[in-house]
């Protein structure tokens, strides 16, 4: 049946990702020492980089799966999580920065529930929200290498504001700033999605 590598479990794609669950905690744990960045940095880009490996075997071979589907995106989550507490724990990322990712995560995965009750089908990851990843992960391994510090804008005192006050900072700050509004905008993407099917649904009936 031509749809039969959709239900495959024992793939590479999948393999790969399986690996790259069992490296965030080791990557994070690194981290929190502060005293290995090199080691941390390496393990975080790995980890990244293969999201992008997997995603093409997958596409080039056709082993898309629908584990594969499901289980990416959480991965990618938990990889962006383990790096904000971490950057937060070594001080490298104010507070909110982390409080309003995870956040914008979590409601994103309570709202699945409702929406599987109504009978919403599962929705693909989009385009977007893949560039916030790269963004992200991008500006995390630039503050866990914690090298090619530039001034910050001096536009404020707030030390809750780096690169915008005038310390001096990793310039992967903006990266993560950059990450953040697409997160936002993608959040907004999943939302109108959201409400059409219901839509859809309630014409249906």
């Amino acid at each position: 049946m031509e749809d039969e590598p959709l239900r495959q479990v024992y793939t590479v794609p999948n393999l790969i990702t399986l690996i790259r669950l069992l490296m965030v905690p080791l990557a994070f744990s690194v981290l929190i020492t502060g005293k290995h960045d090199f080691l941390a940095f390496a393990l975080f880009a790995i980890a990244g980089a293969s999201d992008f490996i997997d995603g093409q075997i997958a596409r080039r071979t056709n082993q898309v799966s629908e584990l594969g589907k499901l289980i990416d995106p959480f991965v990618d989550r938990f990889l962006i999580a383990a790096g904000l507490i971490g950057l937060y724990l070594v001080g490298r990322l104010p507070l909110w920065v982390p409080v309003v990712l995870i956040a914008r995560d979590a409601i994103l995965l309570l709202g699945t529930i409702p929406l599987h009750h109504f009978g919403v089908g599962r929705i693909d990851v989009l385009f977007a929200g893949k560039t916030t990843t790269v963004f992200l992960l991008v500006g995390f391994s630039w503050l866990i290498v914690n090298i090619a510090k530039i001034p910050g804008l001096g536009w404020t005192t707030a030390s809750w504001l780096p690169g915008f006050n005038a310390q001096t900072v990793p310039g992967g700050i903006w990266f993560v700033y950059a990450g953040m509004l697409l997160s936002l905008v993608t959040f907004c993407g999943y939302l109108i999605i959201a409400i059409r099917r219901l839509r859809q649904l309630r014409v249906k009936d």
